[in-house]
């Protein structure tokens, strides 16, 4: 049987790596145990194989220190098709069966399923000592972030949240120049995501469906719906991807691209949890009140104030965010004018120049005149999913770690929890998980799950 180890890691550069102000871990060991590399295989079970899932299986399929010997999906068309390329994988309809059944016979999970269900299965497999690959946002409450986090350095495993870019060469630069100051001392931040075509397949324009249908016989809707209210099923509203468009299921635009577009300037600039966030949204809420708590809005405009460090020019700065109609201001835009402003990107501005890292693409520092002589690093894009097995196998730390990545997310979703009580100031106390200045706000940082399918976060 494998033996799978994990890296030295002591308290000091987990606290450092996680940039995680304010907040105490007295449960973090000195030192992790480190053993060689087994000889054997990293033994993997997928667990959600359509959409991104099927990104993931490929993925780690490739990997020639990884077996797939487990898949679960409760869409039975999904499962098929997976099992066609993993075909002595042993099939699951229900991850709580897998995670039981394969308890000693798998090392690793990935998590590729709606963002409702992310914690209950990645916290129950953490909890059970497997190691985490898991889509992007890693939860979908505030609480859920910080238990998932918490639990993850607490059990020793390695994990990787799916913000896949963060292993190019792209956003290691924008890392690199972030942090040696090539553009000065930081004032503001730009980031945007107005993608062409999102507001029709995610931004749901009607009223919720009132009644449902029988489900297809391949899908276990009780299953897919999982911790979420009993909906009805009904075809082509939330399965296979418009669920991202409402609450229960999904957590929006932002939630969901703002792992990309974040990361890069969150690792560059190593940030604090903010200190507070607000939203102003566009949406047909005015006309139908109970919209408010189904769908998430067809545009956002949040902003965040942010403590300052070494890098920031100011003791607090601000980072905002644009989604749907609303865009990063003319100026801002005008910084770059050799092409169309990038739809999806991070523009950092300081007080010698500005840094603006297109999604997937490369980065470029502005105006470009000034910073023509600027040696790019010669960096190699690597792979994301492999960067995980390899760290499970007993190699580095992942990029994308869960204390590290675990602070960013909450500060996006604390975003979403803006989002449902619009044009307020929302005071953040990170260590303590509060709103001090808004009782109403506070309630959406944590959900009450559906009877029978609760997870203890504490």
């Amino acid at each position: 049987m494998n033996t799978i180890r994990h890296p030295r890691f002591g308290r000091r550069q987990f606290l450092r790596l996680a940039g995680w102000s304010g907040v105490a871990f007295p449960w973090i060991s000195t030192t992790w145990t480190q053993a060689a590399s087994p000889n054997g295989k990293l033994r993997h079970a997928c667990i959600g194989v359509g959409g991104m899932g099927w990104n993931d299986l490929q993925n780690f399929k490739q990997h020639p220190r990884v077996e797939i010997v487990a898949l679960c999906d409760v869409d039975a068309t999904h499962l098929d098709k997976a099992a066609g390329e993993v075909p002595g994988a042993r099939r699951y309809t229900d991850w709580r069966e897998l995670l039981t059944q394969e308890a000693a016979k798998i090392d690793s999970v990935n998590v590729a399923v709606p963002d409702h269900m992310h914690c209950a299965i990645a916290l129950t497999a953490v909890r059970a000592g497997k190691h985490v690959y898991c889509q992007k946002p890693m939860c979908h409450d505030v609480a859920e972030v910080r238990a998932l986090t918490q639990a993850a350095v607490q059990h020793r495993v390695v994990t990787q949240l799916g913000t896949q870019m963060a292993a190019g060469a792209g956003d290691r630069t924008t890392v690199q120049w972030l942090r040696s100051g090539v553009v000065g001392k930081i004032k503001h931040a730009y980031l945007c995501s107005n993608r062409p075509g999102a507001v029709e397949a995610y931004r749901l324009a009607g009223p919720r469906p009132a009644t449902g249908q029988e489900p297809p016989p391949s899908l276990a809707w009780d299953l897919w719906l999982g911790t979420a209210p009993v909906r009805p099923f009904v075809p082509d509203i939330y399965h296979p991807t418009k669920w991202r468009a409402w609450q229960d299921f999904g957590t929006g635009w932002s939630g969901d691209i703002g792992c990309h577009v974040f990361d890069a300037v969150w690792k560059g600039l190593r940030l604090q949890p903010p200190k507070d966030v607000a939203a102003e949204v566009q949406a047909s809420w005015e006309h139908s009140p109970a919209r408010r708590a189904d769908t998430w809005p067809q545009a956002n405009h949040l902003t965040w104030t942010f403590p300052g460090n070494e890098l920031t020019l100011a003791d607090e700065w601000t980072l905002e965010w644009f989604d749907g109609a609303f865009y990063p201001p003319k100026e801002i835009r005008a910084l770059y004018s050799v092409e169309d402003y990038p739809a999806e990107s991070a523009m950092v501005v300081g007080t010698e120049g500005a840094l603006l890292n297109p999604l997937g693409g490369t980065p470029v520092l502005l105006p470009e005149e000034k910073f023509r002589g600027v040696a790019r690093p010669k960096l190699p894009n690597l792979n994301h999913y492999h960067q995980f097995a390899d760290a499970c196998l007993g190699g580095p730390l992942c990029a994308s770690h869960f204390a590290q990545t675990g602070p960013m997310t909450e500060a996006i979703i604390l975003g979403t929890v803006a989002i449902r009580v619009p044009d307020q100031r929302l005071e953040w106390d990170s260590p303590h998980l509060r709103i001090p200045n808004h009782r109403e706000a506070e309630h959406y940082l944590r959900r009450d799950y559906r009877s029978g399918w609760g997870v203890t976060l504490g």
